[in-house]
């Protein structure tokens, strides 16, 4: 076994291989760039060492650096994580030649799974089940467009070279068969550096089955069962669960004996995933093998009581398979849930900021946080914006999502948009729970699970008051004891009023609407006049800074956290925002001027559609920004001319910064 092992990767996967590497007694050399200084997986390590400047291509993907680092730190091996280099044949025959163990499996394997084409031809000539399609090199325009034609729409455009739903595109019909094409090349060249293709016919209603295989160097293989990756949003898995809802344990050896033939016909080491596509009457055909560990790990390590880092770092010593297929067997079931930065409501825009409040759901026997973040860590606009994976286990499928739906309860994030209200939707919708799984669910039933924001609710606007109310308590005590007369009435805090009860009016921006709630004094509390009904409150702050709050004899405990002029509160599944305002202030900001247009996040320009004094229509694409290798297009917001273009192709854009102005037109 290795004594000292380089972790060339960063976040929660860095983290979740250092905590095995103890275990083991393995010391760890962790790697980070100039924005990953201070992050969680630098903290955790025995050691650490920079890599260089934040963007990736200049830290994390310098396989050379990397190399370097091992050799110095005295590294004996070096753990790609996912991402980044795991799956990059030159990485592992580098660190072969610099001889380090390259934890994963050998170059001429990654190699052959690497080109989606290549390994469509590899996986026929081993009798796997293929999906129709083209995975041809010619990249011509007409012949993909006939091949998709003689495929029969719709058709789904795959980068060849990668994964992750990074260069896909689904195609309903012929005259949009370009335009994707151009859109999935573009962000298969950005991704991997690589922008072939290949075509395939896109099932309308597939479930996403994967197979957890493993070998070692002595040609044992063995597979670890299947999870069900179903639940999709662009291509991108949301929800994954083992084992898969309805699989039998017929189907169950067949693909499983499907998966380990495709490992050993690329003689494989280590741990992989072949990845089916399967229609909803059980046939199901290959779609790709991932040649590394895979995001969704967990699960399988959950329902099989295997460590599969443990096992990676074994076998990649030249140790045998732990265990035989006949001595691996499934027990309970475990959901995982990906908690992002990332806002559903703006079609999953990745959010950028820092984590003002974390709190995680206790981890025990039936719920595990894997994490790369903490409370005031910066999600940044150059990598995945992932706070923490939710894994959950119990004996069967319904106590499971028990579990997941109490633990997205407890999960409490501020800050930034997350994706954290979205998940329970759907752990909530009666297609998932009565496991009706297919990639289509979420646009499905796209209407319930992205309803329109309903307004602050007396609880919620009760809270928010409480908590203001106990911070000019505090205000004032910490004014009167600063104070030469600290029981001056200047210091009072009971809400006096000439002529009137005591009382406070809070005025909220809650969304578009504005919100006023009084609060009278009395005895012990106060009386809140609330939209709905006039409450009498009371309430105090715990050790641990949550408000404790007594609504009409109905107790809560809350937390409340302020950001800016923004109060998060959160607690009981609640996540709300509101915004004490002033009303001087918000007829200032209402003036101002309509037709420019601002970066929605930070990220490069990578397309610019349009010319100063260009006549455009409203929702024309005037620009495309991309960040964590996702693209967003900017549109006109109304018809009239391009007055003003601040940036070109290639151009670094902050936040909020403008990129362009709209003149309206006249007759508008």
């Amino acid at each position: 076994m290795f004594n000292k092992i380089l972790i060339a990767n960063r976040g929660e996967i860095a983290c979740r291989v250092i905590r095995t590497a103890k275990h083991l007694g393995i010391r760890t050399v962790a790697v980070y760039s100039e924005a990953d200084a201070g992050a969680r997986h630098v903290a955790l390590a025995d050691e650490a060492h920079l890599l260089g400047p934040a963007a990736a291509r200049e830290s994390y993907l310098r396989g050379d650096r990397l190399i370097e680092i091992a050799v110095k730190s005295g590294a004996e091996a070096i753990h790609p994580g996912y991402g980044f280099l795991s799956e990059n044949a030159g990485f592992a025959e580098a660190c072969a030649q610099a001889g380090v163990a390259f934890i994963g499996p050998p170059a001429a394997a990654i190699r052959a799974m690497g080109s989606k084409s290549a390994a469509k031809e590899i996986m026929a000539a081993a009798k796997v089940p293929l999906v129709p399609g083209y995975h041809g090199r010619d990249q011509d325009l007409a012949i993909l467009s006939r091949a998709a034609g003689e495929i029969g729409y719709p058709v789904l455009i795959k980068a060849s070279a990668g994964g992750g739903g990074k260069g896909m595109r689904i195609v309903h019909k012929a005259p949009d068969f370009k335009d994707a094409l151009a859109s999935a090349k573009r962000e298969a060249a950005s991704s991997f550096g690589d922008d072939q293709v290949l075509v395939e016919k896109y099932l309308t209603r597939p479930r996403h089955i994967e197979i957890q295989v493993f070998a070692d160097s002595r040609g044992d293989a063995v597979y670890l069962f299947e999870r069900d990756c179903s639940v999709q949003r662009r291509h991108q898995k949301v929800l994954e669960e083992a084992p898969a809802p309805g699989m039998t344990p017929e189907r169950r050896k067949q693909m499983g004996a499907a998966a380990a033939a495709a490992a050993k016909a690329i003689g494989y080491v280590g741990a992989g995933t072949v990845e089916f596509i399967a229609d909803q009457d059980g046939t199901f055909y290959f779609m790709e093998m991932n040649t590394r560990l895979q995001v969704e790990h967990p699960v399988t390590e959950m329902i099989t009581g295997v460590d599969l880092v443990e096992w990676q770092l074994r076998v990649a010593a030249g140790e045998p398979l732990p265990l035989a297929q006949d001595e691996l067997a499934i027990n309970g079931h475990a959901i995982e849930a990906r908690i992002y930065a990332e806002d559903p409501a703006k079609d999953f825009l990745p959010a950028i900021g820092r984590i003002t409040h974390l709190r995680l759901p206790a981890e025990g026997a039936h719920v595990r946080i894997d994490t790369g973040v903490r409370q005031g860590d910066e999600i940044s606009m150059y990598y995945d914006p992932m706070i923490a994976k939710l894994i959950v286990w119990d004996r069967d499928r319904a106590a499971a999502l028990r579990r997941l739906r109490g633990a997205l309860g407890e999960f409490q994030v501020a800050g930034l948009a997350t994706n954290i209200q979205f998940l329970s939707a759907v752990t909530a919708h009666r297609a998932f729970a009565g496991a009706d799984l297919d990639t289509g669910l979420i646009e499905r039933h796209r209407a319930e699970l992205f309803p329109e924001a309903a307004p602050a609710s007396d609880t919620v606007l009760a809270i928010a008051v409480l908590s203001e109310l106990m911070c000019i308590d505090r205000n004032a005590e910490r004014a009167a004891a600063a104070s030469g007369d600290p029981h001056s009435p200047w210091h009072s805090r009971d809400g006096w009023r000439l002529n009137e009860d005591n009382h406070h009016t809070f005025l909220f921006k809650d969304g578009a609407r504005e919100v006023a709630v009084t609060a009278h004094y009395r005895k012990g509390g106060y009386l809140l006049d609330l939209p709905g009904a006039p409450l009498e409150v009371r309430g105090e702050t715990d050790e641990s800074g949550d408000l404790l709050a007594d609504l009409a004899g109905t107790r809560l405990r809350a937390s409340v956290v302020r950001s800016g002029d923004e109060l998060t509160i959160l607690g009981h599944g609640l996540c709300h925002k509101l915004t004490p305002y002033n009303p001087v202030a918000l007829a200032m900001d209402q003036d101002a001027p309509s037709g420019s247009l601002a970066a929605p996040m930070p990220g490069t320009v990578i397309e610019v559609m349009v010319k100063e004094k260009d006549a455009v229509e409203k929702g024309a694409p005037l620009m495309i920004l991309e960040a964590m290798k996702m693209e967003h297009t900017i549109v006109a917001p109304l018809a009239g001319r391009i007055a003003g273009l601040y940036f070109r192709k290639g151009d670094q854009v902050s936040e909020g910064v403008e990129l362009l102005k709209i003149e309206g037109d006249e007759k508008q």
